[in-house]
């Protein structure tokens, strides 16, 4: 996932915007030979405002040439949290992420993964799963 998409993301089932965003793990790639288009609302490569932050045309082509590809968007107004796994967000609503069994299963080993980096938002009381929902986990 390119960080420039935090400013389009909101929160499935509140529509909160910008989401919070945890790197766990990050790849460099080839910079764009041109300065890309720029965020419009939310720099997340700077993590504020773009009217604050003021990305120059530098810090553009450094995003560009990052992606995040493991990680999680936390959002602050329900409390709900989604995986970036393999540099894609999973970001569906609680029904379909409770529902089905593979959904579910794919959370709670990411989870698992990557249990000591992840904030207290997460393993304490995250939305729709958190530390108590590993128990349900297979071996």
């Amino acid at each position: 996932m390119k960080y420039r998409l935090m400013d389009i993301l909101a929160c499935p089932m509140c529509k909160k915007a910008p989401l919070k965003l945890l790197t766990l793990k990050v790849e460099d790639r080839e910079p764009p030979p041109t300065v890309p288009s720029k965020c419009r609302f939310y720099c997340a490569w700077k993590k504020g405002d773009v009217d604050e932050v003021k990305p120059s045309d530098e810090d553009c082509r450094e995003c560009f040439s990052k992606e995040i590809v493991e990680g999680v968007l936390l959002c602050d107004g329900c409390g709900r949290w989604y995986p970036i796994i393999d540099e894609i967000p999973y970001m569906m609503p609680d029904e379909i992420r409770l529902s089905y069994l593979d959904v579910k299963e794919q959370e709670l080993m990411f989870m698992r993964r990557w249990l000591d980096l992840l904030p207290k938002e997460v393993v304490e009381e995250g939305k729709p799963f958190n530390a108590e929902s590993l128990k349900e986990l297979k071996e």
